[in-house]
């Protein structure tokens, strides 16, 4: 099993691809050590994508493929200019808040920052904004997009832990509002320091306007999560619907979704899809390898041995996937950890889904960091600034990010509350 471990490391230090990591050394131990037949290896990897809530992947990348081809981010972000663009430090605020409401339909960092990334920096360096502070607040807004639901970590977390999606989803509204809050006050703080003035007057007749252009694609999130929390719809169903809802603004509301655009989006969406169900079904292996070998019994052991304090072990797992976040993928992360972890927070009594929540907010500020860090990378490109300096403009925005991270950790209310009002956690 340590032969295991080892080649697992080696392999993604010498940059081959995390499911081969994944696959690979897994295989040498089941084929050559364990001795196991090839058919046994080809069975749990099918099995471990073999589960229906993982159909909710592919429809929630389609559905936020589409909201970005479709021109919805750009009523979005007019709306939250229109909202927010008249306080001090006015696009900094915009930057969040358009993170806040595109989080609601897209479910990934990656398409956050990809998508209003994109509008969100041109438009504050047009204001006089300098880049580094442009891509500092993108990054850590982006963070926002699997935490607010819905959420495609969620879906991950709650098929290999076995907890519900839906309270997953609903757990993550108030963590996303104190997350929200924290980077506000950070901006507040900027402006307040360098000087930053308004960028627009508020006018009433401009929020009004574009909020009606901007409602049809606001009504996304209450349908997700009306429909899941009066159960109409399970989560899968509900990113389902979110794609069919994008189609129909797209193609017959907006008219800006052609034939062209949609195929197009349609070869992304397959192609993110394949990436990820390749990262479940060979980190499936992986964790039942560990499984089998009391690889996960033993580290319950040796955790709980040491300590049996639910602050010391919530503030070791903290530690260890700030760590891990900045070397795996969030995706490979959570099938590989949630098998190791899950007996340690459950024995000594931490709610699942508050540990999903601290959980993918541990991940998510692993992305904004080298050496794997993807939303590093897509804001470097966007920018055009090197990774080195994109680096370093990210890094003052890890503070609000932290500071969440500590009070969504000391506080699992702020997780729980909701889910407990609707009956979903007890």
């Amino acid at each position: 099993m340590v032969i295991m471990a080892l080649l697992f490391i080696a392999v993604l230090l010498i940059g081959v691809p995390v499911f081969i990591a994944l696959a690979g050394s897994s295989f040498i131990y089941t084929h050559f050590i364990a001795g196991l037949p090839d058919f046994v290896i080809l069975h749990r990897m099918a099995g471990g994508i073999d589960s229906f809530p993982l159909l909710a992947v592919p429809f929630f990348i389609l559905a936020g493929n589409l909201m970005n081809s479709a021109g919805i981010t750009n009523r979005i972000y007019d709306f939250a200019v229109a909202l927010a663009a008249w306080t001090r430090g006015g696009l900094a605020h915009v930057n969040i808040i358009g993170s806040v409401i595109f989080a609601g339909m897209s479910g990934t960092a990656i398409a956050d920052a990809a998508g209003l990334g994109t509008i969100e920096i041109k438009a504050m360096k047009d204001h006089g904004y300098s880049t580094e502070f442009s891509v500092g607040v993108t990054a850590a807004s982006s963070t926002l997009g699997p935490i607010i639901p819905p959420s495609l970590p969620f879906v991950i977390y709650g098929m290999m832990g076995n907890v519900s999606i839906g309270a997953l989803f609903l757990g993550g509204v108030i963590p996303g509002l104190v997350m929200t809050a924290f980077m506000m006050g950070y901006v507040y703080y900027c402006a307040r320091r360098y000087g930053m003035g308004r960028d627009q007057a508020f006018n009433w007749r401009t929020l009004g306007t574009t909020f009606l252009a901007a409602l049809p694609a606001l009504l996304t999130p209450a349908i997700i999560i009306g429909g899941m929390t009066f159960g109409w719809f399970t989560p899968t169903e509900a990113a389902i619907a979110a794609c069919a809802w994008a189609i129909l603004l797209g193609i017959f509301l907006y008219r800006t979704l052609t034939p062209k655009q949609f195929y197009k989006v349609s070869m992304e969406t397959i192609e993110t899809t394949a990436g990820v169900l390749l990262i479940v079904g060979a980190a499936s292996l992986f964790g039942w390898v560990l499984t089998t070998t009391r690889i996960t019994e033993y580290t319950t052991e040796s955790l709980l041995a040491l300590t049996d304090n639910r602050y010391v072990i919530l503030l070791l797992t903290n530690i260890l996937l700030l760590v891990v976040g900045c070397f795996l993928e969030p995706i490979a992360s959570i099938s590989i950890l949630v098998p190791v972890l899950m007996p340690v927070i459950l024995k000594v009594g931490i709610d699942p889904v508050h540990f999903g929540v601290m959980m993918t907010l541990n991940l998510m500020i692993g992305l904004l960091h080298p050496p794997l860090g993807m939303v590093l990378f897509v804001l470097s490109r966007i920018a055009k600034l090197s990774i080195e300096r994109t680096t370093i403009a990210i890094l003052p925005w890890l503070i609000p990010l932290l500071l969440s991270l500590i009070a969504i950790t000391m506080i699992p209310e702020l997780t729980l509350w909701l889910p407990r009002v609707v009956g979903l956690v007890k």
